[in-house]
């Protein structure tokens, strides 16, 4: 019976030792730079969502100035932006309500909310699966973009970062128009604490 105990006990030890070890670090990303572009983008799509679901919808005509562009016209601006900038990731192509590419923006800024909302959310869909056409090989692609009428040449990864500083340069935009209007900004909501 004490050899049983002995062989059980020298069996299980080294599985128990084993499983006390501290386990390595996982190696680093197989595609870091697009992994953190994809993080970062991620999160200023939640944060631009999040800002504009927050707003209500009778000040989506706000504008602090006759001069700047009112939350309405933001939301229909980051939606075609969204599209101009993804459809750049590799060679998937958004489609698009002919609604939403023949209408000028000013009247697009009029739409309800609820329409707004639905294009700048469709947007944020289409570049998730977009962005999934990424690796860090293809940041180096050089591709031709046309914009006001002028083409030129540039790599996906001009485009990632565009797209990134583009969502950042208006989440900052609609933060200060929240302020303006005393709701605060998503990202300045107290966090909850997980236990």
């Amino acid at each position: 019976m004490k050899i049983l105990h002995l062989a059980v006990l020298a069996t299980l030890a080294p599985i128990g030792l084993a499983a006390q070890q501290p386990t390595a670090p996982a190696g680093p990303p197989v595609n870091p730079i697009t992994t953190s572009f994809k993080g970062r983008i991620g999160a200023l799509h939640r944060n631009v969502a999040a800002a504009f679901d927050s707003i209500p919808a009778s000040k989506f005509s706000y504008k602090p100035t006759p001069a700047q562009l009112s939350i309405g016209y933001i939301a229909a601006h980051v939606a075609d932006d969204n599209y101009f900038f993804c459809n750049n990731f590799g060679t998937m192509k958004g489609t698009r309500p002919a609604e939403d590419t023949a209408t000028a923006d000013s009247v697009k800024a009029t739409w309800q909310k609820d329409k707004l909302m639905k294009s700048l959310k469709d947007s944020f869909a289409y570049c998730d699966q977009a962005f999934a056409q990424l690796d860090d090989a293809k940041l180096a692609d050089q591709i031709s973009i046309t914009f006001g009428g002028n083409s030129r040449m540039v790599t996906r990864a001009g485009m990632v970062l565009g797209h990134a500083l583009d969502l950042a340069d208006h989440y900052s935009q609609l933060a200060n128009y929240m302020r303006l209007n005393n709701i605060i900004p998503p990202t300045a909501l107290p966090r909850s604490r997980t236990p």
